[in-house]
């Protein structure tokens, strides 16, 4: 993959040609279409004005899930679609998609028929409880639509009695337990990351550049900023896709579009260091019911830390998301009514972390029945603007292929063009192939202990990371030495290495946030950053000010946004 230097000079070429096509945007929606379109040889100008899935889409529950609770709002395309895509995805990208057991409590049986059959039938748009017979009910048409692709078992319902020996700790108000799968995304944006390595690969002439902003228009040009080299480059696009999210509204207006499209609301997760709840939910998810009719989750990481959300409140401002008091209190609350004595504390709290979801503007009413489909807006040239928007109003991970196949062949009928593969079936970046897991699996990790000389759970664990890459990533590691960055002993220098000659690093941030997931992982320490800033610096060219400045903001950034409690101490030395 270029380096971020490489990729602004292929910009820079590009933007002088005649009629590029321009995607502002590197959340997931956007990186899908900028596939897409590499596919059909169709290359195309990605810009972010961050780092790639440093958004939305760095925020998500982390699950891949078919939208059961779609079901009540009768959005049944959006259902099928949804779990289509995640049947699929389990394919695609095995090494970071992940079946997963979900459980279902209800605290009564037939509560919520009528209240949901209005919904269904569109009488009534506030969300209500929902008894054991109205969950099985959904759980029937849900596995319906996925019999075409089928990867998982179907539902069951499961006892009082069982549901207690699973999970001794649920609360006694639950008369009954449903079971089925859904899919957990392990690592968001080392997807994001794979699919526009996958797209350059496809087409050299697409060009993805992070940390370019869309500055305006002028004389019918569209003006891009370098925000880390400074200095400007002009286009002349013969087409923008509008694919930035929270962000649309605002990317419009610099192009001259003055309409409101997005409504976007937050959502907020807590990762939370609770061995005890990690030990009862096993490798299972708990998605319940709250008092005010949203839907809710927690599910355990590791042996130690939990993933508990979220939260769905109507904000703006995409820039500074980040989880408040309030919410903290509200997850709080809501992880009590299912788990009773649970007793959360902010001191257990290890990385929090929020997002504006980018749903369509629809004023007042509950945010619980906003749809979660995606919608496509087009913008035809006007006055100055001599070139036509498309913009993306909505959009998810678990349907983001089908949403960038749809944009796609919008793009395609306006340029003339014809499609000439399909995504539905394509690999992912490492998973393309993976060995199958089972003696497929751990043969291809025994070849790579014996050539390495690692040690098997280390081997393992870079499977799980990097999928099919993970022999190379092995090798970084051993021609560095082996030696660890973290006091948990997860991530090795040589794995750094790699990372930043492989995947197009431009900040600190970066690497310690989207190309890993230490945060996550509760490995952040004060000595890890400066060590990482370190092996960047060498790499990048960087000055020892800017890997002090970069260490600085990195430890400003965690400890202000994402509550990583090491990350103040952290102050790189000079030299």
């Amino acid at each position: 993959m270029r380096n971020r230097d490489e990729a602004i000079a292929v910009l820079k070429r590009a933007a002088a040609d005649e009629a590029p096509l321009l995607i502002v945007g590197g959340g997931i929606n956007g990186i899908g279409l900028y596939r897409d379109l590499a596919l059909q040889d169709v290359p195309a100008i990605l810009v972010d004005k961050g780092d790639f899935a440093s958004g939305t889409s760095a925020a998500p529950s982390r699950l891949i899930h078919g939208g059961l609770r779609y079901l009540e709002t009768g959005e049944f395309e959006l259902v099928r679609e949804s779990v289509v895509e995640r049947n699929h995805l389990l394919r695609n990208a095995p090494h970071l998609v992940k079946p997963l057991p979900v459980w279902v409590p209800a605290f009564n049986w037939f509560g919520g028929l009528f209240s949901a059959g209005l919904r269904f039938l569109k009488l009534k748009k506030t969300p209500g409880a929902k008894g054991m017979l109205a969950i099985k009910l959904g759980l029937v048409f849900f596995d319906r639509f996925g019999r075409g692709s089928r990867t998982m078992p179907r539902h069951r319902i499961l006892s009082r009695a069982e549901s207690r020996r699973k999970m001794p700790g649920l609360s006694n108000r639950v008369r009954a337990v449903a079971e089925y799968y859904d899919a957990r995304l392990l690592h968001p944006e080392r997807m994001a990351l794979e699919l526009v390595k996958d797209a350059e690969r496809d087409c050299p002439r697409s060009v993805a550049a992070p940390y370019v902003s869309l500055a305006g228009m002028t004389g019918g040009e569209v003006i891009l900023r370098d925000e880390v080299g400074g200095g400007e480059i002009t286009l002349r696009p013969r087409l923008v896709v509008n694919c930035a999210g929270a962000w649309a509204d605002e990317a419009n207006r610099r192009l001259g579009i003055d309409r409101r499209l997005i409504g976007g609301t937050r959502g907020s997760h807590l990762v939370m260091r609770r061995p005890d709840i990690a030990a009862q939910l096993g490798d299972g998810m708990l998605y319940f019911e709250t008092r005010d009719f949203r839907a809710c989750l927690v599910y355990a990481l590791d042996a130690e830390l939990v993933l508990l959300g979220t939260t769905d409140i109507r904000a703006g401002d995409p820039d500074h998301a980040a989880c408040s008091e309030e919410e903290i209190d509200y997850l709080f609350g809501v992880l009590d009514q299912v788990l009773p004595g649970s007793r959360a504390r902010r001191e257990e709290i290890v990385f929090a972390y929020a997002g504006i979801r980018p749903l369509p503007y629809s004023g007042d009413g509950a945010t619980g029945a906003i749809s979660r489909d995606h919608a496509l807006r087009d913008f035809e040239p006007r006055g100055p603007r001599a070139f036509p928007v498309m913009t993306l109003v909505g959009g998810k991970w678990t349907t983001y292929r089908a949403c960038a196949e749809q944009i796609a062949d919008a793009v395609l009928a306006r340029l003339g063009a014809a499609r000439r593969r399909d995504t539905l079936a394509e690999p992912i970046g490492g998973g393309a192939g993976l060995p199958a897991e089972g003696k497929e699996l751990r043969q291809a990790i025994a070849d790579v202990v014996r050539a390495t000389g690692l040690d098997t759970a280390v081997v393992a664990k870079f499977f799980r990371r990097y999928g099919s890459q993970a022999r190379a990533v092995a090798e970084a590691v051993v021609a560095d030495g082996a030696d660890r960055i973290d006091t948990r002993g997860l991530y090795h220098a040589g794995e750094i290495r790699w990372i930043v000659a492989n995947e197009r690093v431009t900040r600190l941030a970066d690497i310690v946030l989207r190309r890993t997931l230490m945060p996550f992982e509760n490995a952040v320490t004060p000595e890890g950053l400066d060590r990482i800033a370190r092996i960047a610096g060498d790499m990048l060219g960087w000055s020892d000010a800017r890997r002090a400045l970069e260490v600085a903001e990195t430890a400003e950034l965690l400890e202000s946004r994402y509550r990583v409690k090491t990350a103040r101490a952290a102050e790189p030395a000079a030299g």
